[in-house]
């Protein structure tokens, strides 16, 4: 019986799906729904030492030769500094009512706490900030993606010391002081699993610290220092929260809340084992940031493994911890199976660190879905509504913003077909197809309030340099103009709720070469 009442849900959600793709519109989602796009500082603005900014951790990393493909840095990037009031004009062309963008810690406090407020990097944001609300575009602010002051790391490790709490706290008060005002939503990391992970288990990122058999790097322990620099963070999010709450929220009114890296994982053989690794897995990615804050410690499954290795709450931090957050962002883009590595033995190195899973795209010689150019990044629509379903479940329904996701394409700096590249066909399908299974969350009784498109224009993407494309709008890096791409006409149309050709472009079938277990 409970095999059928399994395939029965599986079907429904399937008919619900499959009826949604075909059909997605604006008007199926709540009217004070939140539909935007996203950036990063680092990704897109450029004139990285003008205006009295001082050198981020990104800035020294990427050029270091051989860190970022392609030669690529973000000097430069999409130059959104000079050029955020055309950025906002491609934004309200569109008929977006938000936009995520984070804050330059080294725009703000070029020193950090050592030094003074740089009034040039206020008036740069503040400016971004009126242009938006003029335009009835609501800033969505992340006060950390991924950069910090060079400085901090140089001076006491960044992440690593207590010390980086009382940085973040204070750089979070100048923004709310000098911002709060007009910004009512405010994230205070973006992606810390991702940050933790490769930048202190696999070494691919700033700092660059590692330790064999996770990743061969000149310093680390990818043993211990991800769960010490993780622990800081979640302390920096808890003295951030704390003076929003105690100082800032009753007077202004927003909310605040942290982004989560969100892949979707489903078990790769109906077997326990596989069930109980996915079930790791999603506790070690997500739940490693989240349960601190909504419940006070770490996840079980952590603590099981860990021991003595996973840092220990004190009463003071618990106290701050106590103030939660009011929504959770969840950067979805993607799923992937897993197996387990705990009674069942990987290669060596293939495990993802202590959680003794191993992640793969294919089973039986079939993949999960379409691959994009991004690897291990895979088109597989019901994982958002399964991974919305995950947060809803675990957090008792706590507010749910979709803050990023996308489709990449591959490309160059020097890109030879253009033509190409505008007609993404594919992001139009992707983006449908992703919203009909948000619409089926929300439908059945997810507490989600937005969506964001990663990004509004392409950019420099990390590691990946320029060879990966995620804007609606093509960025040409020589000239730096904007071109919308079709997807950008696709969701202008979507947003306004208007007949359009593009709806002629057929959905893909949403289970089409896939054999995904339900896992519900």
């Amino acid at each position: 019986m409970k095999g059928l009442a399994y395939c029965l849900v599986f079907l429904s959600l399937l008919s619900q799906l499959l009826a949604a793709s075909h059909n997605i519109h604006r008007s199926q989602f709540p009217e004070d729904f939140l539909f935007g796009t996203s950036t990063s500082s680092v990704q897109v603005e450029g004139a990285y030492l003008e205006g009295n900014k001082s050198l981020t951790n990104w800035d020294v990393f990427s050029h270091i030769p051989g860190k970022i493909k392609g030669g690529g840095n973000p000097d430069v990037a999409a130059d959104h500094y000079h050029r955020y009031l055309e950025d906002i004009e491609l934004m309200h062309s569109m008929g977006v009512n938000t936009y995520r963008f984070s804050i330059s810690w080294s725009r703000i406090l070029p020193s950090g706490r050592f030094g003074q407020v740089n009034q040039a990097g206020i008036d740069f944001y503040s400016n971004l900030i009126n242009e938006l609300l003029n335009r009835g575009i609501q800033p969505f602010v992340t006060l950390n993606h991924f950069d910090i002051p060079q400085e901090l790391e140089d001076r006491y490790g960044a992440w690593l010391s207590p010390q980086i709490q009382q940085d973040f706290g204070y750089f979070a008060e100048v923004c709310f002081k000098a911002f709060g005002d007009r910004v009512k939503y405010w994230c205070t990391f973006n992606e810390p699993n991702l940050m933790i992970k490769f930048g202190y288990i696999i070494g691919t990122i700033p700092p660059g610290r590692c330790s064999q058999p996770s990743g061969d790097c000149p310093a680390g322990n990818s043993a211990l220092e991800p769960y010490i620099a993780a622990h800081n963070v979640i302390l920096s999010h808890a003295t951030a929260t704390n003076i929003y709450r105690k100082n800032y929220q009753a007077k202004q009114g927003g909310s605040i809340g942290i982004v989560i890296s969100a892949y979707w994982y489903e078990p790769l053989r109906n077997i326990p084992a596989d069930i109980s690794a996915t079930e790791r897995l999603l506790a070690f990615e997500n739940a490693w940031f989240v349960d601190p804050i909504m419940f006070g410690d770490y996840p079980p499954e952590m603590r099981q493994i860990l021991g003595s290795r996973l840092p220990i709450f004190s009463e003071e931090d618990r106290r701050k911890l106590g103030n939660k957050l009011d929504f959770i962002g969840i950067n979805h883009y993607s799923t992937l199976y897993v197996q387990d590595c705990m009674f069942f033995p990987c290669k060596p190195g293939d495990s993802l660190g202590d959680t003794f899973a191993l992640t793969t795209g294919e089973r039986d010689g079939r993949s999960i879905g379409t691959l994009t150019p991004m690897p291990m990044s895979y088109v597989v629509p019901q994982g958002m509504h399964r991974v919305v379903h995950y947060f809803q479940k675990r957090y008792n329904n706590t507010v749910m913003y979709i803050t990023e996701n996308g489709y990449p394409q591959e490309s160059s700096r020097d890109v030879s077909n253009k033509k190409d590249i505008l007609n993404d066909k594919e992001r139009v399908e992707y983006l449908k197809n992703y919203l009909a299974s948000l619409y089926v969350a929300i439908r059945n009784g997810a507490n989600v309030k937005g969506y964001f498109v990663w990004s509004l224009i392409d950019n420099f993407e990390w590691v990946f340099g320029y060879t990966l494309r995620f804007g609606l709008h093509y960025v040409d890096f020589n000239t730096l103009e904007r071109t919308p791409k079709l997807s950008a006409r696709w969701y202008k149309e979507f947003l306004n709720g208007s007949p359009s050709p593009l709806q002629l472009i057929k959905g893909i079938d949403l289970f089409k070469s896939r054999r995904i277990l339900p896992f519900l």
